[in-house]
């Protein structure tokens, strides 16, 4: 049937019905899947601007501090290694050992650990070829250990009894052992020096119980 066109039509919307369906149409795409909301984009900065420069310094400095805390970790470790083995190179049946018996213990076992591991390296080259990383590797490590020898290598105190008495209960490398350490420097080519280098723990708090028993009037104990 046909409407007259003089019949109007009095239609009423909703508020805000158009930007309802635009909303509805724009969340629905990607073959009828919502999309999701888009996050804000990183803000970028000029390379000359100051704010740049900045971020660049915050950088530079946390690597830094990184590198710092892996070279820290790694001295200890390396410590910890070395006066693992004075723990076991120490005979069981003595308190203490003389300064040259502990170089006769560098000299002779400390400084010659690698050379298995050399020998191992070299017999697999063949005659005329060039060294291994490997092996180029070991013999730097000999030649490192010799010099700091030379110049000073920092050791628990085996001539000190106490020293070896904590050194003895030392388990599994404990790092919380080392501040109770005396540790001493020895020389190859001054083998009758050795330099304090820290008193350790134990000798600290007998240096404070002495000055308490004297009423603080007195010098701490001189420890040779």
């Amino acid at each position: 049937c046909l409407i007259p066109t003089s019949t109007r039509f009095n239609l009423t919307f909703p508020h805000g019905w158009r930007n309802q369906r635009n909303r509805q149409s724009k969340a629905v795409q990607n073959n009828g899947r919502p999309t999701s909301k888009s996050s804000p984009k990183e803000k970028v900065f000029h390379p000359q601007s100051r704010k740049a420069a900045q971020l660049e310094r915050a950088h530079l400095r946390k690597n830094k501090l990184g590198d710092a805390k892996t070279k820290r970790s790694r001295i200890q470790v390396e410590k910890i290694d070395r006066f693992v083995f004075f723990q076991h190179a120490l005979p069981s049946d003595v308190e203490s050992l003389s300064l040259s018996e502990v170089h006769e213990i560098i000299q002779d076992i400390w400084l010659h650990r690698h050379d298995k591991q050399l020998a191992e390296e070299q017999g697999r080259r063949r005659k005329g070829e060039p060294r291994s990383a490997k092996e180029d590797k070991i013999l730097a490590q000999i030649e490192m250990e010799k010099e700091e020898y030379r110049t000073g290598l920092e050791i628990p105190d085996l001539t000190d009894p106490p020293t070896v008495e904590v050194l003895r209960k030392w388990e599994d490398g404990d790092p919380n052992y080392l501040p109770l350490l005396r540790l001493v420097m020895v020389y190859s080519d001054d083998p009758d020096k050795a330099t304090l280098t820290r008193p350790g723990e134990m000798i600290r708090n007998l240096q404070k119980n002495q000055k308490k028993k004297l009423g603080g009037t007195t010098d701490a104990m001189v420890v040779d």
